[in-house]
């Protein structure tokens, strides 16, 4: 670094090198620290880090990725038909990496394509992010986990169950907290309660028809096919099963959707037959998105946390660069657990 009389605008940045004077270290120590290398101990962690304080030295991006043959970014892969669910994951993820050098890549995929893997591998390799964020229902194919696992990529699975080793895994408990709101419907005096499914493809909807299913088995009801309809996740798809499920004599009491965007077709559909609701019928979903709020009754529904997923998930895969405060714990969890809301679409309590 030089400096020349009192005049800032003299003044070069400093470099490398002058924190390695400075500290009395070389210039591959500084390296090391710059790269949150553990191979270093205490004390020369303490004399680069006043150093560069000292000096106020900021790293070269560009050099950093050179060394770690990675861009100073996170990647999240996903195919999901909910955007609103693929932006509060992003919210997590960005609150997680906010005070850092990284940033967020979006990468939409086409599950259905006979070019996915391809496609995935093109872009991991040209864009060479620091770890992959995989969002269901492609989180759990496992064969985008061994391409990952391949290019030596790492990577954490997202999903609505346990797919994966905790160290790569953040899930929700769907089966359970599903079971426990049928639960509290029956508790209510509900005996037939219909069913909106979402679609083939995802672990989900499967994950939530068995808490439908343990909820009823438990309390010795036996499941009616004829009030079990299939959806979509789209509101299209609510409208069409409310229809079929409430335009009938022998019509439920109470109707749990997998999602939020079709109990609010659901709920559309029992405004246009004239049924009441909460009155004549209950309506529940799941996810507890913007949508569960706006629509009239408000629905109540399960507080999905995809948000809180998102931000854990980042903190898992790259935990070097967050700082001391990430705490042992979160890293090691893998669960994180929803919660029913109640409103007005259904009584619960």
């Amino acid at each position: 670094m030089t400096y020349d009389g009192d005049n800032p605008q003299n003044q070069s940045a400093p470099t490398i090198n002058d924190v390695a004077a400075l500290a009395g270290v070389s210039k591959k120590t500084v390296s090391r620290f710059i790269n949150k290398s553990p191979l270093m101990s205490a004390a020369t962690r303490e004399k680069v880090s006043v150093a560069i304080d000292q000096l106020g030295y900021v790293p070269n991006p560009q050099a950093r990725a050179l060394a770690l043959r990675r861009n100073f970014m996170i990647a999240l892969l996903h195919d999901n038909p909910n955007g609103q669910t693929v932006l509060n994951f992003q919210k997590g993820v960005l609150s997680a990496i906010k005070d850092t050098e990284l940033a967020l890549a979006v990468r939409p995929v086409d599950r259905t394509s006979p070019d996915l893997l391809d496609d995935i591998e093109t872009f991991l390799s040209k864009q060479r992010p620091l770890g992959v964020l995989i969002l269901p229902p492609i989180s759990e194919r496992d064969e985008i986990v061994d391409l990952c696992r391949r290019l030596d990529v790492a990577y954490m699975r997202i999903g609505s169950t346990v797919l994966d080793e905790p160290a790569h895994c953040v899930a929700s408990n769907d089966r359970e907290i599903v079971q426990q709101m049928v639960a509290a419907l029956i508790k209510r005096g509900h005996t037939r309660i219909g069913f909106v499914r979402g679609p083939d493809g995802f672990r989900s909807p499967l994950e939530r028809e068995n808490g439908f299913l343990d909820a009823l088995g438990e309390a010795g009801l036996k499941p009616d096919p004829g009030l079990m309809e299939k959806g979509s996740y789209r509101f299209e798809s609510g409208l069409k099963a409310g229809m079929s499920l409430l335009d009938r004599a022998d019509r439920p009491s109470a109707i749990f959707a997998s999602n939020d965007e079709m109990a609010s077709g659901v709920l559309h559909a029992a405004h246009g037959l004239g049924i009441a609701v909460p009155d004549d019928l209950d309506i529940v979903g799941f996810d507890d998105t913007a949508t569960a709020s706006h629509v009239w009754p408000p629905l109540s529904t399960i507080h999905w946390p995809i948000e809180e997923m998102g931000r854990l998930a980042a903190m898992k895969l790259v935990p070097e660069f967050l700082g001391d405060g990430t705490a042992k714990l979160d890293l090691e969890q893998v669960i994180v657990p929803s919660h029913i809301v109640e409103r007005s679409s259904a009584r619960l309590s």
